[in-house]
C-alpha cells in the first residue's frame, strides 16, 4: 500500500490548514480589527503620517517642537540622511521626535527620539499588544455616544528600562457625513483666522490637526502621565471608524474583492486539490474525509464572517492570512511528491506488510 506516503505529504498541509492563525497572534492586521461582532479595516490608512505640537518656553527665545509619526499597519521605515541616534529603533510604530527651535538665533537643534509604540521582542523588548475597544458598546457612557473603536499600542520603557512607560492611545472615529467635514473645516479656518487677528505666531494651533489624505483627519490630543505610563492621545477622524464601511465598500480595493467571497466557497469545492487518480488511491484511508470537512469548515467559517463581522474578499476565510501561504507551501510539497514518486527502487514511503 502507498497510503503511509501519500498521508505523510498530506499531514502538514491539513495540519497548516486547521491549526489557528499564528500571524494574527503575532502582529497587528490592520484590514481586520474585530471587537464586540464588529470589523473595521483601517488598511487604507497603512502609511506613515505625522501630526505636531509645539511648546513655547516664554519669555525665552524657545520652543520644543515635537513630531509624532505613527503607521497604523507597519512599522516606520527609516528615514535616509538621518544619523541613527536621531531616529526611532526599527519596530517604532508611533515615534516622537523632539527638536529645540530658537528663534533669536534662528536655529534648530535635536533634543530626543521617543519610541512610544512598536514591537520589539526581537530586541529584547516588548510586544505591540494591542488593545481594541468598540466605542458603541464601551463601559463608558460618553463613548457609547460615539461610533468607531479605540486603539491602544503598548511600547518599550524610555529612555532605558527604568525609565518612563510609552503607550499610543488612537480613537477612530467614524466622520462620514458631509456636514461633519464641512463643520470641521469650518472651524480649523476660524482658528486660523484668530490666530492671524492675534498677530502670535503659535505652532501647536496650526499643526495639532493633519489630514490623513483619504477624507479625514488626525488630531493630537496630549501626551502625559497616565498611571505609570507615558501616554500619547490622538483622535483619527475617518470613515473608515463607522461601521458600515465594510457594507459601503470603503475603497476601491475593498469593493473589487468582495466578488471573490461569493465564489471562493465554489472553488473551494468545485477543484480538487490533486489529481483524481492520485485521490481515488487514497480515498478509501479516509483521507477523501479529511478534505471535506476542511472545505465544510472554511465554507461555515466564512459565513460566520460575512454574517458577524461583514467581512470580504480573504477576510471571509478563517484564518486567511494563512491560507494565502498554502499556493508557497503546497508548491514546495509538490515538488517533494514529484521527487518522491520519480525515486525509482527505493522503498521510502511504502509501509511495512
Amino acid at each position: 500500500m502507498r497510503v503511509r506516503k501519500y498521508t505523510s505529504i498530506l499531514y502538514p498541509i491539513t495540519i497548516h490548514l486547521l491549526l489557528p492563525t499564528l500571524t494574527y497572534a503575532m502582529s497587528f492586521d490592520c484590514s481586520s480589527i474585530r471587537d464586540d461582532k464588529q470589523s473595521f479595516d483601517i488598511s487604507a490608512l497603512g502609511n506613515p503620517i505625522s501630526v505636531m505640537t509645539t511648546e513655547d518656553h516664554s519669555p525665552s527665545p524657545t520652543k520644543t517642537n515635537t513630531t509624532f509619526t505613527i503607521d497604523i499597519c507597519k512599522p516606520l521605515k527609516k528615514a535616509k540622511g538621518i544619523p541613527k541616534e536621531e531616529d526611532c529603533p526599527n519596530g517604532t510604530m508611533v515615534c516622537a521626535i523632539r527638536r529645540l527651535i530658537n528663534t533669536f538665533e534662528n536655529s534648530t537643534s535635536f533634543e530626543d527620539a521617543i519610541p512610544i509604540a512598536g514591537k520589539f521582542t526581537l530586541h529584547g523588548g516588548t510586544e505591540l499588544d494591542p488593545e481594541i475597544t468598540r466605542l458603541k458598546t464601551s463601559s463608558s457612557a460618553s463613548d457609547r455616544e460615539k461610533e468607531g473603536f479605540r486603539l491602544a499600542l503598548q511600547g518599550p520603557k524610555y529612555p532605558d528600562k527604568n525609565g518612563q512607560k510609552q503607550k499610543a492611545v488612537i480613537e477612530f472615529l467614524c466622520s462620514d457625513k458631509a456636514e461633519e467635514k464641512k463643520a470641521e473645516k469650518s472651524g480649523l479656518t476660524a482658528r486660523k483666522d484668530e490666530d492671524d487677528e492675534d498677530g502670535e505666531e503659535d505652532h501647536s494651533a496650526t499643526g495639532e490637526v493633519t489630514d490623513d489624505g483619504h477624507g479625514g483627519t488626525v488630531k493630537y490630543i496630549d501626551y502625559s502621565m497616565v498611571g505609570e505610563s507615558k501616554v500619547l492621545s490622538l483622535e483619527w477622524r475617518t470613515k473608515y471608524a463607522c461601521e458600515d464601511a465594510a457594507k459601503k465598500g470603503g475603497d476601491d480595493k475593498a469593493s473589487s474583492s468582495g466578488h471573490w467571497g461569493v465564489f471562493t466557497w465554489f472553488i473551494i469545492m468545485s477543484v480538487p486539490p490533486f489529481p483524481s487518480r492520485m485521490f481515488t488511491e487514497f480515498a478509501d484511508d479516509g483521507v477523501h474525509s479529511i478534505f471535506l470537512g476542511t472545505a465544510a469548515y472554511l465554507i461555515f467559517g466564512s459565513w460566520l464572517n460575512y454574517n458577524r463581522y461583514s467581512a470580504r474578499g480573504w477576510d471571509l476565510l478563517p484564518h486567511s492570512e494563512t491560507i494565502r501561504d498554502i499556493p508557497y507551501i503546497f508548491k514546495g510539497w509538490m515538488r517533494r511528491v514529484v521527487n518522491t514518486l520519480q525515486g525509482g527502487g527505493s522503498r521510502g514511503g511504502y509501509s511495512a506488510v
